[in-house]
């Protein structure tokens, strides 16, 4: 065997490991070094503190912009190129609370999602419940899942990673976010839920009252005790006290409207509890005015008849929580409000939209110049 060839080929094999080993230690360094610009997010006068936050995922300004794009991008989808594009936005529309007005979310495939769509507001306090039933544990995790879902993008990773990565704005934004311009699953996900983080809602006609800076109405001021109160309407249970401002327990409840349950996706279907079967996530009533139709089936079309089913529409059977106290004797069917205090309520509830939530330029389309 010819020597020289042996040492030539050696040769090459070592250069070629050694620039290998240079490059990813580089990078690894490069990672290291990165030092991407800290977000503070502010907590609004009377919310808690605790925010979900990971350790691995902090907010960062350059994160928060990565993934503002990404949320409104319906290359997201892996299928634009074919006529299928589809981002976060389309069915999570700023004007409605982050919510969608159809309710049930259409798919790449024309397929919908079993139960309503959810709105996107505050979620940066949600423990690790989210959806109806509280399945999923993290905001990325909930991006990580929506991409192959055939109700939702249909799509494959490898193919919404080539997508991203065709448009050259991006690997320089993934590396001002992450320190390099590799494009991952992980990445798109961190960033998404970075931004969706700071959805933050906090300026409605009820926060400037708790500020002290504006005042009831009497109707208003008729409804909040009726809300807070088990001999009025009986809402704070479930959906908190004026103290909460988050409008939510976060906590999943049966509340009295089916008597005959499909286990295959409340809570029930999470835990094998038997006392979770029928029970669905008592949603924050923040921008409720916008976030119809309502429940996790979008049974109710509008507030008006949610009022009416509190009222005088509850059913009973043995899965119906404790809590739903106007379903279970001296009661019955609800509440029994009358017309008064039906608008009473409602006119309280109206006071939870929040119009500077829904218009802020922070939180809409980047495409949109």
């Amino acid at each position: 065997m010819n020597i020289s060839f042996v040492k030539s080929k050696i040769g090459l094999v070592l250069a070629f490991i050694f620039l290998f080993t240079s490059c990813k230690k580089k990078e690894e360094e490069d990672i290291e070094t990165h030092n991407p610009t800290p977000y503070s997010l502010e907590i609004p006068h009377g919310f808690p503190t605790n925010v979900n936050i990971p350790d691995d995922n902090p907010l960062t300004v350059e994160g928060i912009k990565l993934g503002r794009y990404l949320f409104y991008d319906d290359r997201m989808s892996g299928k634009a190129d074919q006529g299928m594009g589809m981002s976060c936005s389309s069915c999570h529309q700023q004007a409605y609370a982050f919510d969608n007005p159809a309710g049930q979310g259409t798919g790449t495939t024309s397929l919908k999602t079993k139960n309503t769509v959810l709105p996107h507001i505050n979620l940066v306090w949600n423990p690790g419940t989210y959806g109806w039933n509280g399945s999923v544990a993290s905001i990325e995790e909930d991006v990580l899942l929506v991409i192959p879902d055939p109700t939702e993008f249909a799509s494959t990773w490898p193919d919404v990673i080539a997508a991203i990565s065709a448009e050259a704005m991006y690997p320089p934004m993934f590396e001002a976010a992450f320190g390099s311009k590799e494009i991952t699953p992980e990445r798109i996900a961190k960033a998404i839920a970075q931004f969706m983080r700071t959805m933050v809602s906090q300026d409605s006609k009820f926060d400037r009252v708790l500020r002290g800076d504006d005042n009831f109405t009497e109707s208003e001021r008729r409804g909040l005790v009726l809300f807070t109160t088990e001999e009025g309407a009986d809402c704070f249970h479930c959906h908190g006290a004026p103290g909460n401002p988050l409008m939510t327990t976060h906590l999943f409840y049966n509340n009295a409207k089916d008597t005959i349950f499909d286990t295959s996706s409340d809570r029930y279907s999470v835990t094998n509890n038997p006392r979770d079967i029928g029970a669905y996530k008592a949603t924050t009533l923040r921008n409720i005015e916008l976030t119809g139709p309502y429940m996790h089936d979008g049974r109710f079309q509008t507030l008006d008849e949610v009022i009416n089913f509190y009222s005088e529409g509850l059913l009973y059977s043995e899965y119906a929580h404790q809590l739903m106290h106007k379903v279970f004797p001296p009661y019955g069917n609800g509440a029994m409000l009358n017309p008064q205090e039906k608008a009473d309520l409602k006119a309280f509830l109206l006071t939870l939209t929040d119009t500077v939530f829904i218009n802020n330029p922070e939180l809409s389309d980047p495409f949109q110049k």
